[in-house]
């Protein structure tokens, strides 16, 4: 089983129009609305994959009502803590004439030292029937900003290994824990080490204490910094669609390829052809399998040598 940690889960609402007008009225020509953050659809790709995977985190109120059903209408094994507060939303605005997205992001409810101190003992229960463990997405008001670096210490005290998909301070408070795979963006990998050099900057990273680097570059594809070499992997075509989910996609081909220790070019080419995939498809957690099966095979993956810090 992949335990997935949520800590500020969401309740995706998903609009299309089909010209965005910023500062005037838009008429939604569709709406979806379903339980998401980046751990949720790390589960629901891994549940579409066939394989075992149980959502954790906190939910609360309404929203927290309605994400709860919507993932049991899923099939999506939960045990998500509840909590006073109001779980977020999040707003995506598809714009299809310009095949983008706009997101507006609620902050989420704010969390108590209880709840933070009853999660440690939940997930203490559900770690050791976890293969691997994912910590991803925002921090919730409350929660310590070293939340994810307590959590990893928390998962290899059960021989767990643990993936984190974080940014700014949250993801340089993990890596001293010693994550075994952090995946940042090209953004938030400049943001976290103040290097513009992609490769430099994942080499960073695993100086700060990760055990390996896979950052997203977006339609470019993946670079990898790891202990047994580095990569690039490149999807043989740009795909146009919605690219919300894309980060959670190679989040859960990498962690299936940590869990089934598959060699590094394949498991890449895998996270590139279901990041593809993704984009192709209308909501976040979801994926084109057409698309993926045809690009898994086309992946270029190719040596880098990285540059070291001196």
């Amino acid at each position: 089983m992949i335990l997935t940690v949520t800590l500020n889960a969401a309740l995706d609402v998903t609009y299309w129009v089909d010209r965005l007008r910023p500062q005037g009225s838009n008429r939604v020509r569709a709406k979806a609305e379903r339980a998401g953050g980046k751990g949720v659809n790390v589960s629901r790709v891994l549940h579409a994959l066939g394989r075992e995977t149980v959502v954790t985190g906190f939910a609360g109120g309404t929203a927290g009502a309605t994400l709860r059903r919507e993932l049991a209408t899923a099939r999506l094994p939960e045990h998500l803590l509840p909590i006073a507060g109001e779980t977020r939303r999040t707003v995506a605005v598809v714009d299809e004439s310009a095949g983008d997205t706009t997101i507006l992001l609620e902050p989420g409810p704010a969390v108590s030292s209880e709840d933070w101190a009853r999660l440690l003992d939940h997930l203490a229960r559900l770690l050791p029937r976890a293969a691997a463990v994912v910590f991803s997405g925002s921090l919730p008001p409350g929660a310590p900003e070293d939340a994810y670096g307590r959590l990893v210490r928390l998962a290899h005290a059960h021989r767990v290994p643990a993936v984190v998909d974080a940014d700014g301070a949250t993801l340089r408070a993990a890596l001293a824990a010693g994550p075994d795979l952090v995946k940042p963006n090209a953004d938030e990998l400049a943001a976290a080490t103040g290097l513009t050099d992609p490769v430099a900057a994942a080499a960073a990273l695993v100086d700060g204490g990760a055990g390996a680097v896979v950052a997203s570059l977006g339609p470019d594809g993946l670079i990898a910094v790891t202990p047994q070499g580095s990569w690039r992997a490149a999807p043989p075509e740009h795909l146009a669609g919605n690219p919300t989910g894309a980060g959670d996609a190679v989040v859960a081909a990498l962690t299936l390829g940590l869990v089934d220790a598959t060699a590094w070019p394949e498991r890449l080419a895998e996270a590139v052809a279901l990041s593809a995939a993704a984009v192709r498809a209308p909501l976040a957690g979801d994926f084109d399998p057409d698309v993926h099966r045809r690009l898994r095979e086309l992946v270029d993956v190719h040596p880098l040598h990285p540059q070291r810090r001196s």
